[in-house]
């Protein structure tokens, strides 16, 4: 075995370690994507993941900038070279895509694409999506292509396994949204039988008061006084299924629109100000979105239900490669010298679990009187 084979086989192999790692559709397409331009070394590199109506449903780059990327406008059509790959399932090889009868043109801010390889994925007989990368770095003889037969049979490998890594994700997600599903559905049934429960002790409570009111307004009195600690049982109980429950908003909107529409409904409920700032994050991955969410809403049930603050405030930002939230209040605070017993009261535990599982860090910092800050720090934003 060559000493270039040998090195083709680890990158191939350290290539489908990375994609194993992953378990989120949008992660496995984004690792299949870089493994493909580092392991063929390339300038350039894309997949995408074709929808039902001429389009694709999501199409992941590889060597672009975000900037470069915004500029480059809507997601491609399925047309062209792109076209024929999902629907003549083959490779395709060529020297300068510019120069195939099949060339299409692309948008002003695109980048130049000239020696071109491209590879449907294939799950059976269905193609699931569109591999390919352009600009080989290396020397390329006028009207050669850069991209050799060994290149193209290690991206069919890599197609291969890229295959098998999609599939796995698109199961995992809809084991995933079943699971959801059910404990909805679940909580449904929790809320139905304990909320309502509630209530309908409140609603006779009120009842029985509104029928005292006149004759005897000290019992009276007391049946509104258990009025409100019904009231403020069952929104206990609301918002504990509100914590538990990963809402819909989260994949739909991203972390980001849903932690500030939360604290927007937050802060009209509550009588302390709750105030939200958050820009410039991008999407992390599943797990950190949702570790974060959950952090954030611990510490924010901690601050409106325990410290007495008048303003709560939550930040998210970006710092280095990674992204912090820091949740803040100007509450009570407590002594951290005993944190042990303040962890187990206020989640603190719980939270920190939550931190490490997504590689993050939890601090905490807080004293009597000078209210508390939560902050969490996950790699790579």
């Amino acid at each position: 075995m060559s000493h270039g084979t040998r090195s083709g086989l680890a990158a191939v192999s350290s290539a489908l370690l990375a994609m194993s790692r992953h378990l989120e559709v949008r992660d496995v397409l984004k690792t299949i994507v870089a493994s493909a331009r580092e392991l063929l070394d390339a300038q350039y590199a894309a997949l995408g993941v074709p929808d039902d109506h001429g389009g694709f449903a999501q199409f992941v780059v590889d060597g672009v900038s975000d900037e470069q990327w915004k500029a480059i406008g809507p997601l491609p059509r399925q047309h062209g070279v792109l076209a024929a790959m999902l629907r003549e399932a083959r490779p395709e090889r060529l020297a300068d895509v510019r120069q195939d009868p099949r060339f299409e043109g692309w948008p002003d801010a695109h980048p130049e694409l000239a020696d071109f390889l491209g590879l449907p994925i294939r799950d059976g007989d269905e193609v699931i999506g569109a591999l390919f990368l352009a600009n080989k770095n290396c020397r390329k003889p006028e009207g050669s292509c850069g991209f050799t037969a060994e290149d193209e049979e290690l991206l069919g490998i890599l197609a291969q396994h890229a295959a098998i890594a999609l599939t796995n994700a698109r199961l995992y997600e809809r084991s995933r949204e079943l699971t959801i599903a059910e404990e909805r559905s679940r909580l449904a049934h929790e809320l139905h039988d304990a909320v309502s429960q509630k209530l309908f002790s409140l609603r006779l409570t009120a009842q029985a008061a509104t029928a005292l009111v006149d004759r005897d307004p000290a019992r009276a009195k007391e049946e509104l006084h258990q009025v409100a600690a019904l009231a403020a049982e069952a929104a206990d109980e609301l918002r504990a299924a509100v914590v538990e429950l990963r809402p819909a908003a989260l994949d739909e909107d991203g972390l980001v629109a849903t932690l500030r529409t939360q604290i927007q409904v937050l802060d009209r409920a509550h009588s302390a100000r709750v105030t939200f700032t958050g820009h410039g994050i991008r999407a992390l991955p599943a797990a950190q979105e949702e570790a974060l969410l959950r952090v954030a809403q611990e510490a924010l049930h901690n601050a409106l239900r325990h410290s007495g603050a008048a303003h709560v405030q939550v930040v998210m930002a970006r710092r280095g490669n990674g992204v912090v939230l820091r949740v803040t209040d100007d509450g009570d605070g407590f002594d951290p010298t005993t944190v042990r017993r303040a962890g187990r009261h206020l989640g603190l535990v719980s939270m920190r679990d939550r931190a490490s599982g997504v590689g993050g860090t939890l601090t905490v910092e807080s004293a009597p009187g000078k209210g508390t800050a939560i902050e969490m720090e996950v790699p790579g934003g």
